[in-house]
């Protein structure tokens, strides 16, 4: 009993034109972009995964690196210290916060923050000074923030003492002393 269907062997000509050989490349065939692509531009799609990598700051507060968090409250938003301000080592703690960011925000905030450092801690600060007065130094010729620099840096000589001002004069020689 036979079907009726016959199957022919292929011969070696038709097997070459369908199974391509393991070493020839493929035709790359590039897709064709369709009429309603013009229409329908890409978008950014808010909620999908950010494309911007961490900045050093974000990576080391994420890992838990920075002895702090933010509470967050119904009206105000506060720092809770796992530990004293006065003990937090502040190398590399204070040069990750200073290197971190470029953005003027946080650059402000963080200004004010080293300022309040400096009134709670007081001279052991300028150990760590040399390494934060790079960035205070590219902000001081910055329109925008050169009295708030000049305010801080006034601030870390007042409580800095004899010895802030000769780190400050060292890195900032254009900076002029409250105390001559």
């Amino acid at each position: 009993m036979s079907s009726g269907i016959q199957i022919k062997p292929k011969t070696a000509v038709q097997k070459s034109k369908t199974s391509p050989l393991p070493c020839s490349p493929k035709p790359a065939i590039k897709p064709q972009p369709k009429p309603s692509d013009k229409l329908n531009p890409k978008t950014i799609n808010p909620f999908g995964a950010h494309s911007r990598p961490p900045s050093a700051f974000a990576a080391i507060y994420a890992k838990g690196g920075i002895p702090c968090r933010l509470v967050h409250g119904s009206v105000k938003h506060r720092l809770q210290w796992e530990c004293l301000p006065e003990t937090v080592p502040f190398d590399p703690l204070l040069v990750t916060l200073a290197e971190a960011h470029s953005d003027d925000e946080v650059f402000g905030r963080g200004l004010d923050a080293l300022v309040q450092l400096s009134a709670v801690v007081g001279p052991p600060l300028n150990d760590h000074l040399k390494h934060l007065l790079t960035n205070l130094s590219r902000r001081l010729m910055d329109k925008k923030f050169r009295e708030k620099t000049t305010v801080a840096l006034q601030k870390l000589e007042q409580y800095g003492g004899k010895a802030a001002v000769a780190i400050i004069k060292s890195k900032i020689p254009t900076y002029c002393p409250i105390s001559s």
